[in-house]
C-alpha cells in the first residue's frame, strides 16, 4: 500500500496522484492505442510471429517508460506500486490468454480474424475493469471493511483456481453450456460459417448473427469473471484508483499481440494456475492484514517490495516446475 491506513484517518483510500488533466491524457492515450489496434486489425490477416513480437515489445516498453515517469514525477513509492500491480495484472492476464485460446479453438475461429476477436475481448475487459475499479474505489470510501471483502474474494478465487488446477480441468470452457451463448442463439439465428470480421449479416431476408458475434459474447462473459479476480488483486497493492486503472490498462493493451507469441508456450505452463492461486491467496492475506492493521496497529503489514519479490518468485518457480514436469513426461 502507498501509506498506512488507520481508523484515526479518514475512512477513504489514500489520495490519488491522478489529477484531472492526468486522467484526461491517460484516457486519450488509451483510446488512441485502441484505435491504432483496430486499424491494424481492419484488414483480416494471419499474424506472423515477427509482427506479434514487435507489438509485444512495444506494449512491454510502454509500462516501463510510464513507471520511470512516475518515479521522476511522484517518487519511488507510486512507481513501485505501479510496477508491482502491473506484474500482478500481467500474470493474471496470462490466464485470460489461456481461456481466450480455448474459446478460439472451441469456436474454430479462422486465423485471419483471431486478432479482431481478441481486440474486442480486450476492449470489453477494459470497460469492465473501469466499472469494477469505480465500484472498488466507492467501497473503499465507505470504510476499511472493503479490504476484508476484497481479501475474501481473492481467497475464494484462489481456492476455485487451485481446485480446477488439481483436478486437471483448469480453464476448461464448455461453450454450449454458457448462458450468454445459449441466450444469444435463442434471440437470433446464427450462420453456419464466418463472414470475415462481420458480426451481423442478412440471410434469407432476415438479420442473422455470425459465429464471430457468438464468440465475442462468450469472451465478454469470461471478462466479467476475470474482472472480479483482478481488480481486488491490484487494490491489494495500491488503493490509488489512478494506479489501479493504469496497471489494468497497460496489462490488457498488449494481450492481442502477446497471445500470438505465447499461444504455444501457454499450453506448456502446466503449473500456471497453481502459481496464480498462490499469488491471489498471498494478496488476500495482505488485504486482510491491511484491514486488521487499521483496527489494531500492532498487526504487521506486507510491504510492496516484498509483494513484488513474492510474485516474481512464484512465477519463476511455476515456470521451472512446468518445464521439469513436461521433461519428465516426455516419452
Amino acid at each position: 500500500m502507498s501509506a498506512p491506513f488507520t481508523l484515526t484517518e479518514a475512512a477513504a483510500p489514500t489520495g490519488s496522484i491522478g489529477s484531472g488533466w492526468l486522467w484526461a491524457v491517460s484516457v486519450a492515450v488509451l483510446l488512441g492505442l485502441l484505435v491504432a489496434d483496430f486499424l491494424v486489425t481492419r484488414r483480416p490477416h494471419e499474424v506472423s510471429l515477427r509482427e506479434a513480437v514487435g507489438w509485444s515489445a512495444f506494449y512491454l516498453a510502454l509500462p516501463l517508460l510510464f513507471g520511470l515517469w512516475l518515479w521522476s514525477a511522484f517518487g519511488g513509492a507510486p512507481a513501485l506500486d505501479f510496477i508491482t500491480g502491473f506484474m500482478v495484472e500481467k500474470s493474471l492476464s496470462a490466464d485470460n490468454l489461456f481461456v481466450f485460446m480455448l474459446l478460439l479453438t472451441a469456436f474454430a475461429v479462422p486465423a485471419e480474424v483471431q486478432q479482431r476477436v481478441l481486440l474486442y475481448g480486450i476492449a470489453g475487459a477494459l470497460v469492465l475493469r473501469a466499472v469494477f475499479i469505480a465500484a472498488g474505489a466507492a467501497l473503499l470510501q465507505a470504510g476499511t471493511w472493503a479490504f476484508l471483502v476484497f481479501g475474501l474474494i481473492l481467497f475464494l478465487s484462489a481456492i476455485k483456481i487451485l481446485r480446477q488446477a488439481l483436478s486437471g480441468h483448469a480453464g476448461e470452457q464448455d461453450t454450449s453450456r454458457m448462458r450468454s451463448v445459449r441466450l444469444l442463439r435463442r434471440l437470433m439465428p446464427v450462420t453456419e460459417d464466418y463472414r470475415g470480421t462481420r458480426m451481423v449479416v442478412r440471410e434469407n431476408g432476415r438479420r442473422a448473427l455470425t459465429p464471430l458475434a457468438v464468440v465475442v459474447v462468450a469472451i465478454f462473459a469470461t471478462d466479467v469473471v476475470f474482472a472480479v479476480d483482478s481488480v481486488p488483486a491490484v487494490f491489494g497493492i495500491t488503493d490509488d484508483p489512478y494506479l489501479v486503472f493504469t496497471t489494468n490498462a497497460f496489462a490488457l493493451l498488449g494481450l492481442r499481440a502477446l497471445y500470438f507469441v505465447l499461444r504455444s508456450a501457454l499450453a506448456k505452463l502446466v503449473h500456471l494456475n497453481h502459481g496464480l492461486a498462490i499469488i491471489l491467496a498471498f494478496i488476500g492475506v495482505k488485504l486482510v492484514l491491511h484491514w486488521a492493521h487499521g483496527i489494531w496497529p500492532a498487526v504487521p503489514e506486507v510491504p510492496t517490495p516484498l509483494s513484488l519479490a513474492v510474485i516474481v518468485l512464484v512465477l519463476a518457480t511455476v515456470t521451472l516446475t512446468s518445464w521439469l514436469a513436461r521433461r519428465r513426461n516426455r516419452p
